[in-house]
Parts: structure tokens; sequence; C-alpha cells
């Protein structure tokens, strides 16, 4: 990942609502979310939440799929996981970082 990239990023999560729509994309994982649903979950107005969703997929961190006449809504984690790695790429000079993360068994 480049560092534009991780800054557009940052930038997009760097606001409350957008951070906390993320958020529940990644809880809904590969299944995603409505933006009805989000709205009415995040008690945005649709037309927020609508500018939110799309500056999170600008920055590559969500994308958009229409199914029949629904739009769905999935945490890009590709994006999100190549950020994490970006970020602690040299955590802690390669030494074991404490306290130790659990791993993901799903990631």
């Amino acid at each position: 990942m480049e560092e534009r990239e991780v800054v557009r990023s940052l930038a997009a999560l760097a606001q409350p609502a957008r951070l906390q729509a993320f958020r529940a994309l990644v809880v809904a994982g590969e299944q995603g979310l409505t933006p009805g649903a989000m709205a009415e979950a995040l008690g945005l107005p649709a037309s927020t939440l609508s500018f939110h969703l799309k500056e999170l997929a600008n920055a590559g961190l969500v994308t958009q799929e229409r199914e029949s006449r629904n739009l769905i809504y999935r945490a890009a984690f590709g994006q999100m996981n190549a950020l994490m790695a970006y970020l602690t790429e040299n955590c802690c000079q390669g030494l074991a970082c404490l306290p130790a993360a659990k791993p993901c068994a799903d990631c």
C-alpha cells in the first residue's frame, strides 16, 4: 500500500459518522448492509449517510453492489488489512509486541 492510499484511508476514517459506518460494515461481514439498515442503526439521515459512504468508497474502504432493487455496502477487508499491515509493518523494530493480539480465526 502506498503512503497516499494510507493517508486517504485514514482521512476517510477520521470522522465519527464514517468511522461508525465502517465499523458497522465490518461487523456485518460479507453479508453487508443496505443504506437503509445502516441509517436506521446509526441514527443518520439517508442523505448524510450517502455522503459518508461515498467518501469511504473513494478511499477504497467500502464496496457497493446492486442486488435486485437494493444497494449492498460491504467493508473492503483487503484494503482494511493492507492499511493495518502498513501501520504495523515496522512495529517494535521486528520484535514481538506486548500485549500480543489474539489472531482472528476468520481472517
